[in-house]
């Protein structure tokens, strides 16, 4: 069972890739800090080139990157990723499932209380909380996410990133089955008809997963 705090899951390199990140961006995240921890954790890698970035520390860059798409500045990131922390008694604050009631006061009271900078302009702070925390899924009298959605696949087939499954690769939720798995057949020339019964899904859903990893790759 891997350890979503202290197991490596993916390099740097495939966490950046994976959220869409710039691999600057992310090794400046992994180097910062904020209330005396990382604002994205990493552990030591059992050898050099291993996966060093636990899958806490995927969530944490997602949440890291919603917030900068909305326009913060890293130094009110770094100040609400603390008072967060320092309320909640941990250093995960950032993707606590309370950060969706009573982290979002503290959001406010940190001087980031004016996140109307999204992109329509109007939404309010519990929206934009909101929105960037649809894709983090927890279970039951879990406090810490158990897996993230990738927005880049499309909503009609959910991709995530479980550390259950795939050994961090993105796997489709439904079946937990490796979307490279799904491709590697298509680009072998396998008919989407054929894909879609070994697998158990719809044809229009291996088509859609294939047209997002073709796109993605362009």
């Amino acid at each position: 069972m891997v350890d979503r705090f202290n197991d490596g899951l993916l390099t740097p390199t495939e966490t950046a890739s994976h959220l869409q990140i710039p691999q600057s961006t992310l090794h400046s995240w992994l180097k910062s800090s904020a209330a005396g921890a990382p604002l994205v954790h990493q552990v030591e890698p059992l050898r050099n080139g291993q996966p060093s970035v636990p899958f806490i520390a995927v969530a944490e860059a997602h949440v890291l990157r919603s917030l900068r798409d909305l326009g913060l500045r890293m130094s009110e990131i770094r100040e609400a990723a603390a008072a967060v922390r320092d309320a909640f008694h941990t250093p995960y604050g950032l993707v606590s499932k309370r950060i969706a009631t009573d982290g979002v006061d503290i959001f406010v009271e940190h001087g980031l209380g004016d996140l109307r900078r999204a992109r329509d302009g109007q939404a309010p702070i519990h929206e934009v909380v909101a929105d960037y925390l649809r894709y983090l899924n927890w279970e039951p009298d879990d406090d810490f996410p158990t897996s993230l959605r990738l927005r880049q696949y499309p909503e009609s087939v959910p991709v995530v990133i479980d550390p259950r499954f795939g050994q961090g690769r993105p796997v489709v939720a439904a079946n937990r089955v490796a979307v490279k798995a799904i491709t590697d057949l298509w680009e072998a020339g396998e008919s989407v008809q054929d894909i879609a019964y070994d697998f158990d899904m719809t044809p229009e859903q291996v088509d859609a997963v294939c047209k997002a990893v073709v796109r993605l790759a362009a």
